[in-house]
């Protein structure tokens, strides 16, 4: 179905506000995928703060032009989804994961940060932890040799506690 003008410049307007908050855009072939797994997967990216859309190539070009995404103008041809999300990681990984689980979709690349992704690095980029489990690993790091040092002086003060107690 055709949109109308006023239609057109929404969907634009929409997009232009998504690529304006996101630091990455991935973009994957979704010929063949079943309702059903679309469903799966836009539940997926929902929960994971991505933002899937399927638009019209000419619509997105539009959408991008002057902002980071650009760089990929040229590649958006053919029946695509386009991911955009605010975490650096999360669209990468919600289309990798997917795509490794169901066939038919197939990344195509991406951009992060106004450079140009192809579908390994797209693939790289979704082999990254996310920033909440970045952030936990490094308080793991962080706490570490605290707790250490708090076992050591435990463990000489139970000593002490023993020889005072002898």
């Amino acid at each position: 179905m055709s949109l109308n003008r006023s239609e057109k410049e929404a969907v634009i307007s929409e997009v232009t506000g998504l690529a304006a908050q996101a630091q990455t855009l991935v973009m994957a072939e979704y010929r063949g995928i079943t309702v059903a797994d679309m469903i799966k997967l836009r539940a997926n990216a929902r929960n994971n703060g991505v933002s899937l859309s399927v638009l019209k190539n000419t619509l997105a070009r539009r959408a991008v032009a002057g902002s980071a995404f650009e760089i990929v103008a040229d590649q958006m041809t053919g029946p695509l989804i386009y991911g955009f999300s605010v975490d650096a990681v999360a669209a990468a990984k919600v289309v990798a994961d997917f795509a490794k689980t169901n066939d038919k979709l197939v990344i195509r690349g991406g951009a992060l940060a106004g450079k140009a992704l192809d579908v390994n690095g797209v693939k790289q980029l979704a082999s990254i932890p996310t920033k909440p489990v970045l952030l936990a690993q490094l308080c793991g790091l962080l706490m570490s040799p605290i707790s250490r040092t708090a076992v050591v002086l435990g463990a000489l003060a139970a000593k002490k506690g023993e020889a005072v107690a002898a």
